[in-house]
């Protein structure tokens, strides 16, 4: 759309000619023009703000014949767009079917608005971090108390092990001393019974020989008893 365009379509807008509608398209462009070469700044709300910017020294590039070329500073006009106008384009907002499309306020209001939300959606991902936070320690804690309770189960498991090892050792020994203590006492009782034996034995063969020794006197008598009988009966003899 030039300026031929927007004066026709004004002209159709306000229903009026096509001079007075020329007048205010012209007065307004040298309104701004003026206001900011004298380094002021025209804002419209919800529509956008004209201004004055400086540009710093810099080194351009010609682009017929690719020379380097130092420019000077200068200053510039800009324009910059309100919230609701960017809105708008970039399809946040609707564009109304009837009636202005920037109403007065309502820049500030959308404005206002999107600070809101920002700073909502600031408080919100904070209090996700603080509650992020608290959960962390949290999370470590139970971690550190598990890992203790397992510290601990190992410790009576390895001091149950222990116990049940001696345990089980203590009873080898007394069962070790026992079989050495039966041991002993089956030596004492064959050793008894061994020496009752031979005492049993010894009396036995006492009698035995006594026995022989009578038996043995007595044959001694025999024999010299008819000795004696025959030498008295020689002597009768004669």
């Amino acid at each position: 759309m030039n300026k031929a365009e927007l004066i026709e379509r004004l002209t159709e807008r306000l229903e009026t000619d096509r001079r007075t509608a020329t007048n205010a398209v012209e007065e307004f462009i040298d309104l701004v023009v003026r206001a900011v070469n004298k380094g002021e700044s025209v804002t419209i709300t919800g529509f956008g703000v004209f201004e004055k910017r400086k540009r710093a020294p810099r080194v351009a590039r010609n682009p017929r014949t690719g020379e380097t070329v130092k420019v000077k500073a200068t200053k510039v006009p800009a324009f910059r767009p309100g919230a609701r106008f960017k809105a708008i384009v970039a399809g946040q907002e609707k564009l109304p079917s009837e009636g202005p499309a920037v109403k007065r306020g309502s820049g500030a209001a959308t404005t206002a608005a999107a600070k809101k939300t920002t700073a909502a959606k600031k408080t919100t991902a904070a209090a996700k971090k603080t509650a992020a936070a608290k959960k962390a320690p949290a999370k470590k804690t139970t971690t550190t108390t598990a890992a203790a309770k397992k510290t601990t189960a190992a410790k009576k498991t390895t001091a149950a092990a222990k116990k049940t090892a001696v345990a089980k050792k203590a009873p080898a020994k007394k069962t070790t001393t026992t079989t050495a203590a039966a041991k002993k006492t089956t030596a004492a009782k064959k050793t008894t019974a061994a020496k009752t034996a031979a005492a049993k034995k010894a009396p036995a063969k006492t009698t035995a020989a006594k026995k022989t020794t009578a038996a043995a006197k007595k044959t001694t008598a025999a024999k010299k008893a008819p000795a004696k009988k025959t030498t008295t009966r020689r002597a009768t003899k004669r």
